[in-house]
């Protein structure tokens, strides 16, 4: 186990991606606490947790709110002790879907706003509370669109760049103190409800199969496959873990070969 009684919270853990990845956390022997706006759909993914073998705890916490992330980790620190892990999978909201020139700044800069506040909530206090424990590791999620430039990515894709830099920061800031900061740059698991759900209706519009437009998406790709939520997972453990002691401000790609370091 790569994890072993280590502590490893989660926020967003009720969406698909910080629920596989606490799936992947417990499986490898962490102890998970998930935290979320709503406490309902965590205790869903803690069954399945606990049904699997794996220690975890559930709790409710707003990330974009410093006061809320705060008296998480207390709660946190009380049950099991000082944080070696964070992963967030935020829902930074969604501007997606219309040109930039169509667009107002408002919807424009939803994402920026929502990923820079919670991360800054997040992986500052996170930061200074691992520090001054021993050291760990924080780590986040983002697509290709923080280096790639699509069309009608709204702020979607500038809110992943901000994100990846303010984690580069956050490394080169606390590494001295044993945190390290990485994350994985995903190309939208087909298997996570949103992802399957817009290609359903793509391929409903062009008259194929689902499984017709995985290969087309996945046709320029070395692989010739989109990395599903649990490979997307596994990534985040090996860069949770020992295994990834020489890694900070960088990434696991995901994409399989989609993007080429």
């Amino acid at each position: 186990m790569l994890l072993k009684d280590k502590v490893a919270v989660v926020y967003g853990g009720s969406g698909a991606v910080g629920g596989a990845v606490a799936r992947a956390f417990a499986r490898d022997g962490a102890i998970v606490h998930l935290v979320a706006r709503r406490l309902a759909p965590l205790e869903a993914i803690a069954d399945d947790i606990r049904q699997a073998g794996g220690r975890v705890q559930v709790g409710q916490a707003d990330a974009l709110k410093p006061d809320d992330v705060a008296a998480h980790l207390e709660a946190v620190l009380a049950a099991s002790g000082p944080v070696k892990i964070v992963f967030s999978a935020v829902d930074w909201g969604d501007s997606q879907g219309q040109n930039l020139t169509e667009m107002s700044y408002q919807r424009f800069i939803l994402p920026v706003e929502r990923g820079l506040k919670s991360w800054f909530n997040v992986g500052g206090l996170m930061a200074r509370h691992m520090g001054e424990n021993g050291g760990g590791v924080i780590l986040g999620i983002t697509a290709n669109a923080a280096r790639e430039a699509y069309t009608e990515m709204g702020g979607f894709g500038v809110a992943c760049a901000a994100v990846e830099h303010f984690l580069r920061h956050l490394a080169a800031e606390n590494g001295p103190n044993g945190v390290r900061c990485c994350w994985v740059r995903s190309p939208g698991s087909p298997d996570a409800p949103g992802v399957r759900d817009a290609w359903m209706i793509h391929a409903r519009e062009r008259g194929i199969s689902f499984e017709e437009m995985h290969r087309e998406a996945a046709r320029d790709t070395p692989l010739r496959r989109i990395a599903s939520l649990g490979q997307v997972a596994d990534a985040a453990v090996l860069l949770a873990s020992d295994l990834a002691s020489s890694m900070t401000a960088t990434l696991a790609n995901t994409t399989g070969g989609a993007q080429v370091d």
